[in-house]
């Protein structure tokens, strides 16, 4: 099987359930989860679904258990787009590289934000400093 067949499947397969995430399934726990890509086995029976949700530890393990609840009806769906001998048995898997972005973001912006309040509070002192010794040799004149 040529490794083309491999990513038009998984490209399909992301695009059924993407959309069903957001149209077809009713369970509230799978909201605001986003399908990031899909990774076939080399025999094409397996599907790790790769997906991330923003939003709590809780809220992040309510919408694994969500998509495993949900499994079968998305199973259903991919069988009926691909029209294959076999349908890929789907697994899904979180990824947490973009809440720990965002996480990394938040934390060099605070850092940002203390590097500049501490330079600002440098400056006063150095015009205070400057104004005392300005004001000294004015009255040592």
């Amino acid at each position: 099987m040529s490794n083309h067949r491999g990513l038009r499947m998984a490209e399909a397969i992301r695009e059924v359930v993407s959309e069903a995430i957001l149209f077809a399934v009713s369970d509230p726990r799978v909201r605001g989860v986003t399908i990031l890509h899909v990774e076939l086995s080399n025999d094409l029976h397996s599907a790790s679904i790769i997906f991330s949700v923003m939003g709590s530890d809780q809220e992040k393990s309510q919408a694994v258990r969500g998509l495993t609840s949900a499994t079968g009806f998305l199973q259903s769906l991919v069988a009926a787009r691909l029209q294959t001998r076999f349908t890929p048995v789907l697994q899904f898997k979180r990824d947490d590289g973009i809440s720990k972005s965002v996480e990394m973001s938040r934390l060099i912006d605070e850092t940002i934000a203390k590097d500049r309040l501490e330079r600002s509070a440098e400056i006063e002192a150095e015009k205070a400093d400057k104004a005392t010794r300005d004001q000294d040799e004015t009255i040592s004149d």
